[in-house]
């Protein structure tokens, strides 16, 4: 008989009865609608993701963690163990939502007029509209103080020019949350579709995150009216605050995937037999899944505490960065060590490991490498900022 790792961590009796509601509700959902199909989407590359945007919409994860204009309004631990739910599928499908949700969405609720938020919210919520996030460009990534794309003003409007890189959702977006440098400073607009000048192209070719959809958004003279301008969001500051709402669901997502993988491995551990007996029985492996499930372990409480402390209005950045750059390293440790569990069947689509270390790959390094985080967690420490030389 073998136990879920978590169960030895009493974890459930950690949290409230709707958020485990919640937890239960969307992991039915991904073993009904998502598992059955995320293999084959990752190994053909796409993604239905006009269908699953309203379905998700439907489930109401889109938004969930923000008040009003449709959105659920829960708290951030329900929203965290959503995107674990989600992720355990996939890190393509957690980030969709994460990306519709905490970029797009939170972008607009938080520094937006209330004609943005009833224009986009409510359909964005229900999945009748799909969003993105412009920030990232081609040469600056983990400096987005440096970038190029700009917005000047022509008359009452703003004309813009760049380009922006590796953005989620942007080839099939309906609005790109596009952050651009001002002679006032880094400002926001919101983008449409179908705007003269503006283009999205899908990156094709990927090896990670294969069941999404990630492009390059092209700025050439697109010319908007000044109700387009994000009017409270001044500064770089406002960028960065929806980049922190992201990471704090990677928290969680990253060790969904990571239990996905404990959970398979030890399935396939107790009934493969080696040498007359099963390798779960080998003491070597069961050194391997204790130290995992150590680990996932204490990165689950670290990420229900975080989930406390953002829920009482008092976590800091830096805690998020604690919390994602823990989580993520951890989970991409456990992915490769499940599979030298799971052998040469650990290199197929039959058991999802391989395809979460692949997509942790890039969770890794976007919305703040491990590097940056570090560097965060560095400055609190020593006050003493080492981003530039």
């Amino acid at each position: 008989m073998t136990r879920q790792p978590l169960e030895l961590f009493a974890v459930d009796g950690l949290l409230q009865e709707e958020e485990a509601d919640i937890a239960r509700t969307v992991r039915r959902f991904v073993d009904d609608r998502l598992r059955p199909e995320i293999a084959g989407w990752f190994e053909a590359g796409t993604l239905p993701a006009r269908e699953l945007a309203k379905e998700f919409g439907a489930l109401g994860v889109l938004g969930m963690h923000l008040e009003g204009y449709g959105c659920a309004g829960t708290n951030a631990v329900s929203y965290g163990l959503a995107c674990a739910e989600l992720e355990a599928a996939d890190s393509g499908l957690r980030s969709f939502v994460s990306v519709q949700g905490s970029l797009s969405m939170y972008s607009v609720h938080r520094w937006g007029s209330e004609e943005q938020k009833q224009q986009w919210l409510p359909r964005l919520a229900a999945g009748e509209a799909i969003g993105c996030f412009g920030l990232t460009e081609p040469d600056f990534g983990s400096d987005p103080a440096g970038m190029r794309t700009t917005a000047r003003r022509d008359g009452s409007d703003w004309v813009l020019d760049g380009t922006k890189m590796w953005i989620t959702n942007g080839s099939i977006a309906d609005v790109a949350t596009v952050w651009a440098r001002t002679e006032e400073g880094i400002r926001g607009f919101l983008v449409p579709a179908g705007t003269p000048g503006f283009s999205a192209r899908s990156i094709p070719h990927k090896l990670s995150l294969r069941a999404s959809v990630t492009a390059e958004l092209v700025l050439d003279g697109v010319r908007l009216p000044d109700t387009a301008r994000l009017p409270l969001a001044t500064g770089l500051g406002a960028p960065l605050s929806c980049l922190n709402e992201a990471r704090f669901g990677i928290v969680f997502g990253a060790l969904g995937a990571a239990r996905d993988c404990l959970a398979a491995t030890l399935d396939h551990a107790v009934t493969r037999v080696q040498f007359d007996r099963p390798i779960a029985g080998f003491q070597l492996t069961q050194q391997k899944l204790a130290d995992m499930t150590l680990e996932l372990g204490k990165g689950w409480l670290l990420a229900l505490h975080l989930g406390r402390l953002k829920d009482a209005g008092t976590i800091r950045p830096e805690q998020v960065s604690l919390g994602k750059l823990n989580s993520v390293r951890e989970a991409i440790a456990i992915a490769r060590e499940c599979r030298t569990i799971l052998g040469g069947s650990g290199i197929t689509l039959e058991y999802p490991v391989l395809r979460h270390a692949n997509n942790l790959e890039s969770v890794l390094t976007y919305e703040g490498t491990s590097e940056m985080h570090a560097l965060v967690i560095g400055q609190a420490l020593t006050g003493l900022a080492a981003f530039r030389g």
